[in-house]
């Protein structure tokens, strides 16, 4: 039996994913949730869904590093896949109690925070996988303000922003997780009406099962295990130009890593 962490497991897309990793033979599902009446929820409409009685939740606020640390830590077994997924999109700039900008806070560094707690559990199942939920509405990143301290915060410039992070990071992981046997790959799911979306002021044209198909298929199936740091939109490749300026990947890389310790 394989197991798996879905992130952000309460929202559309979120449930979405955990519902098709747990219909998926030989899975059992994790959520991670923030809120507990929301988690009991979704685990059951996920357990109703895909007929699959082995889901439980977590309960973590992904954007407070030690609420990652200590899920990390009490974690128990080798960990075969992790989606993470969490995102928020706050239309005014909200800023976490470690000072950290709400969505760089949840959108990118909560995708840091998991793959590092979650390192060793997921070496110990190798092969194992981390699929970062992304976008194709990237771009903006701005290396020497990245949480809008000298820029005016727009909160889609700043989902743009993330976006871009997870598809430069899933690269960055991808070459520091290799020798372990993970496979890190990043993923535009769908386009869904969801709380996120329209507080980006989006519609969504996909149900969050269509949305959600790209990354089950990465996370149960999509690619073999050598096949790390790309990206994928509907279920195949696509060119990803963010991941192919090393020396940027690298320096977004840094300067993650220097939040991190600040």
């Amino acid at each position: 039996m394989k197991t798996a962490i879905v992130t952000g497991a309460s929202g559309a897309i979120g449930s979405a994913i955990a519902q098709g990793v747990a219909a998926t033979a030989g899975y059992r599902v994790v959520l991670v949730c923030r809120d507990e009446d929301k988690a009991r929820r979704t685990r059951s409409a996920v357990q109703r869904a895909s007929g699959n009685r082995d889901v439980r939740y977590e309960i973590a606020d992904l954007c407070r590093p030690h609420e990652v640390a200590a899920l990390g830590s009490r974690w128990v077994g080798p960990l075969d896949v992790l989606v993470n997924n969490a995102a928020v999109a706050p239309r005014r700039r909200r800023t976490t109690p470690e000072g950290i900008e709400l969505q760089l806070a949840t959108n990118v560094m909560s995708y840091v925070w998991m793959m590092e707690a979650f390192r060793d559990a997921l070496r110990r199942a190798a092969p194992s996988r981390v699929v970062n939920v992304a976008s194709y509405w990237a771009g903006d990143l701005d290396l020497s303000d990245l949480q809008f301290e000298r820029r005016t915060y727009d909160n889609d410039r700043a989902y743009r922003q993330s976006k871009q992070a997870n598809r430069m990071l899933t690269v960055a992981y991808a070459e520091r997780f290799a020798d372990d046997g993970i496979a890190v790959n990043a993923c535009h799911p769908g386009d869904v009406r969801s709380q996120l979306s329209r507080d980006l002021g989006f519609g969504g044209h996909e149900s969050a099962e269509q949305a959600a198909r790209t990354p089950v298929w990465l996370a149960t199936q999509g690619v073999s295990g050598d096949v790390t740091g790309r990206y994928f939109a509907d279920m195949q490749e696509a060119e990803c130009r963010f991941g192919k300026n090393a020396e940027a990947v690298e320096a977004l890389y840094e300067a993650v890593h220097r939040l991190q310790v600040s």
